[in-house]
């Protein structure tokens, strides 16, 4: 579990790292990094309009490929450049985005031999879910069902669907279903106070 304090940090990295980028005179302050981030993690960094809160770009990495400092760095340009079912953030869009930054742990496969036991092992606003057939694909984070207010089955659901699947795949053919927890810290404003998410 990761403190408050991470979180500040995660958050002050991910935005010193895009400031920098579009304009590097501006940035100033570097946040020193705790020990814990030299240390491999998966991470997702979220960018979203404020104050609407709709979604501008979101990219991460769900193993712990590198050290996590470098990952949320990598990832909050990502989030900003690459995200594909966006355009490009300006410059002048980043004074009114607030950033959200989730700390993963790895994921693990779900064993169940009924629909009824999958149900019951995961839990609304602990657990991200992993969906994957064959080529198929699909991930969404722990508090993605808290913001939409889903039960576990609509979870399911939406999660295959993020795989390219039927919403209903997982109730009548053979998946693998994985699921992590993640520590979430977001921006209560862009650049203001930040809080977690993940206690719920």
């Amino acid at each position: 579990m990761y403190s408050i304090e991470d979180g500040r940090v995660a958050i002050k990295l991910a935005r010193y790292t895009l400031i920098r980028y579009f304009d590097s005179s501006l940035a100033k302050d570097k946040p020193k990094q705790p020990v814990k981030f030299g240390s491999k993690s998966g991470v997702f960094v979220t960018l979203n309009q404020y104050p609407s809160k709709r979604l501008r770009g979101c990219i991460g990495y769900i193993l712990p490929v590198m050290k996590l400092g470098k990952a949320i760095r990598e990832n909050a340009i990502n989030a900003a450049l690459k995200d594909p079912r966006f355009p490009p953030l300006g410059k002048d869009e980043l004074q009114n985005i607030v950033i959200e930054v989730s700390l993963l742990t790895v994921p693990e496969p779900i064993e169940y031999s009924k629909l009824d036991d999958l149900v019951e092992k995961i839990e609304i606003g602990r657990d991200g879910l992993i969906v994957e057939k064959g080529f198929y694909k699909g991930l969404l984070l722990p508090q993605v069902p808290v913001e939409w207010e889903w039960d576990v089955e609509t979870f399911l659901d939406h999660t295959c669907s993020k795989a390219g699947l039927p919403p209903n795949t997982w109730r009548n053919k053979p998946l693998i279903i994985k699921r992590f927890t993640a520590s979430v810290f977001a921006e209560e404003t862009p650049s203001g106070n930040v809080k977690r998410k993940d206690l719920i």
